[in-house]
């Protein structure tokens, strides 16, 4: 859908000073030039969120890179140039580094994941309820820069010789805090800028940060973790600092703060659309709401057949910031976020685990590991643009991600039994698993928590996007949190053990889609007999 927007004007004083400045500029060097303020703020907002949430994987991706040497088989690694193998024996950190020196250092490097994903999912959803109340522009320039600061912490624990494991795990808590600062915002951003128009294929396409995010965290921690692993999280942690100050000087978080407001005819249309039905012979089973992700718009029923609703006033008729309580009754919220547990448990496990299961599976090492783990990423790119056109072009957003989660789950075992068969095939595998686990992952993260969050029964309420969004992917989180630990503590057993709880992950996701698929199907066969 088009937006018509008002002329844009730039008197608040909550336009972020770098704005400011390129209207002065422009005002003075080229008064006669004529710009398209809205859709240059647009333009803005995509690019600057986009770096901001590369910037928050960017930090989060060389602990997995690190891992490979922190604690490795030492016969095989070379000694230092001038190093002599006498005063190597006496030096205990030539090649571990305490604490990961001993035989528990898988169990260890489980524990750093879960201290960051645990308290990145308990912060989650109190940063939500956060953020529906504070600029988002200073939210999320605050958490990028601590979150660099942290990252950085961890990398100079090399240079001053820290081997503490109560400093390890403080860092990475704290960092896990910070990071929740992350997605509530970009998510919020984003959707109070752009309608329901193609949001699955937009939000697809927005979505590569991710894996951008990963892939460039994963070469540069690769680029020094042989020589110095301590610039493997010092050289991100400088890059997120800077692109948070970036950030504080030119994002405009909000239509309203430089006057682009939407014609209201529009905005009604946008938030109010409906599918009515004059069939009065229709003894389908009544659906209180349709999911639909796409060209058309939310629909809903809202009547005194409605076992949600039951015809009472809209959850959020006030226009307040919404409540946990309020968010959890939006129907689809419960499904998608019990299945987001599930599916970002099996896509981290693989974040955080991928290198070293490679390096230990193959003759390759730890830098060759880790630039080989970045095709797992580049088919998340694939994967989130392919679920998002998906769900545009059907409207059944549940169904796509079924879908892909039944054929992740062979394909898991394919790459597991076959993928150390050759490079090339290792390569193919990685990729389309990497397509297959994405996929569902980041359409539930973007375009599905984006419409629930601005769901028809909450009455145009625009102040429910940042709680929504961190109840579903705060909800998530914990199962990322899961993943990486179980997987600490089962591939001492055996790797193959890591994939089938993988694929049991994916199965469980699969069946808590079951109710929205079939309400999907059903809507789309009622929709087909009025037509």
């Amino acid at each position: 859908m088009r937006f018509a927007w008002r002329r844009c004007r730039m008197s608040n004083p909550d336009v972020p000073i770098g704005v400011r400045s390129l209207q002065f500029l422009s005002a003075h060097l080229c008064p006669r030039l004529r710009i398209n303020r809205p859709l240059c703020f647009r333009f803005s907002v995509l690019a600057l969120t986009y770096i901001a949430y590369c910037c928050y994987h960017l930090t989060r991706k060389p602990i997995s890179v690190v891992k490979s040497v922190l604690h490795r088989n030492c016969s095989t690694v070379a000694l230092p140039k001038g190093v002599l193998l006498s005063d190597a024996i006496d030096n205990s950190t030539w090649c571990d580094y305490p604490p990961f020196d001993g035989p528990n250092a898988s169990a260890l490097f489980g524990t750093l994941d879960s201290a960051f994903l645990f308290c990145y999912a308990a912060a989650m959803f109190a940063s939500g309820f956060i953020a529906e109340r504070v600029s988002l522009r200073y939210f999320l320039t605050f958490g990028m820069l601590f979150s660099g600061i942290f990252c950085y912490l961890f990398g100079v624990a090399k240079t001053y010789g820290v081997h503490s494991m109560a400093y390890f795990v403080f860092v990475q808590a704290m960092a896990g805090i910070f990071q929740t600062t992350g997605w509530p915002g970009v998510v919020t951003v984003v959707g109070r800028w752009f309608g329901k128009s193609k949001r699955g294929l937009i939000f697809g396409i927005w979505n590569s940060h991710t894996s951008i995010g990963n892939i460039l965290g994963s070469l540069i921690a690769a680029n020094y973790v042989e020589s110095d692993w301590s610039r493997s999280f010092i050289v991100p942690g400088l890059i997120m600092g800077v692109c948070g100050f970036i950030l504080f000087l030119f994002l405009v978080d909000s239509p309203d703060s430089v006057g682009c407001t939407e014609r209201h005819a529009e905005r009604r249309r946008d938030q109010y659309s409906r599918v009515e039905s004059n069939d009065s012979t229709d003894d389908s089973e009544p659906d209180d709401t349709d999911i639909i992700v796409g060209e058309q718009e939310v629909t809903m029923r809202a009547n005194e057949r409605s076992p949600m609703l039951g015809g009472a006033p809209a959850l959020a008729a006030n226009h307040e910031a919404i409540g946990f309580g309020g968010a959890l009754r939006i129907p689809g919220v419960v499904e998608f976020s019990l299945c987001l547990f599930f599916s970002k448990l099996v896509s981290y496990t693989f974040l955080y685990w991928l290198p070293l299961y490679i390096q230990s599976s193959t003759t390759l090492g730890a830098e060759l590991s880790a630039d080989l783990s970045t095709l797992f990423d580049v088919g998340g790119i694939i994967g989130a643009i392919a679920a998002g056109i998906l769900s545009d072009y059907t409207n059944m957003p549940a169904s796509t991600c079924s879908g892909m989660l039944a054929v992740a789950v062979p394909m898991l075992l394919v790459y597991q039994h076959w993928g150390t068969l050759s490079l090339p095939v290792n390569i193919l595998l990685l990729f389309v698993v990497g397509i297959l686990v994405n996929g569902p992952y980041a359409l539930i993260t973007t375009s599905v928590s984006a419409e629930l969050g601005q769901h028809s029964c909450l009455e145009g309420n625009s102040k429910a996007l940042a709680t929504v969004t961190a109840i579903i992917d705060g909800t998530g989180s914990i199962g990322a949190a899961v993943g990486p630990l179980l997987a600490g503590l089962v591939s001492t057993s055996g790797w193959e053990n890591v994939f089938y709880m993988l694929m049991i992950s994916d199965v469980v996701a699969l069946l808590l889609l079951v109710r929205l698929v079939m309400k999907e199907f059903k809507r789309r066969k009622r929709n087909v007999r009025i037509e």
